[in-house]
Parts: structure tokens; sequence; C-alpha cells
């Protein structure tokens, strides 16, 4: 990402993060292996998902992996960003 950008909002700061998040765990490869993602959302989401389980995380990964290729793309894991921002809003937002 660029040094410098224009003032941006909170959300788009929230995809800034992101973004980071994803890389500095992804590494030059950008593609996260299971180890990686283990640890990302242990580190970074260990207050909306746990990760205690090899079971766990094998089921995740391979519901992830929607290419097979073994890896986690920017894509990939973007649904998981939207899977437990979405059972977060269900889970802490009051009904009407």
């Amino acid at each position: 990402l660029p040094d410098t950008l224009p003032a941006v909002s909170d959300l788009e700061s929230s995809m800034l993060t992101i973004i980071q998040t994803f890389h500095q765990y992804s590494g030059q490869k950008s593609n996260l292996k299971k180890a990686d993602l283990k640890e990302l959302i242990n580190n970074e989401m260990n207050n909306f998902i746990k990760i205690k389980e090899n079971d766990t995380l094998d089921k995740l990964f391979a519901d992830l992996d929607q290419n097979g290729d073994l890896e986690i793309d920017f894509k990939e894991f973007i649904a998981l960003i939207a899977m437990v921002t979405s059972a977060c809003n269900e889970l802490f937002v009051p009904k009407v």
C-alpha cells in the first residue's frame, strides 16, 4: 500500500486493515497456507472465532479453498471475513 493516502473513512480504514493483515500473514506468496490461516485467526480474530481442534481448521480451510489449490487467496479470505462479520452482526445487533 502507498505510504500516503488521502483522509479515509472508518470503513475505508477497516478495509485497508483487512488488506494489510492478509498480506502480513501471507507474505510474498500472497496466499495463506493452513498454518498461516490458523495463526491469523488465533492472533487477529480470537474474540470472534476460535480454532482449537485441527478438524475444525481442516473443515474451515476446505470450505474456504474454493479452487482446491490448498492455499487461501485474498478472495477466499474475504469470504471468511464476510462470514464472521455476518455472524457477529446477528449476535451483536438486536433484532427490531
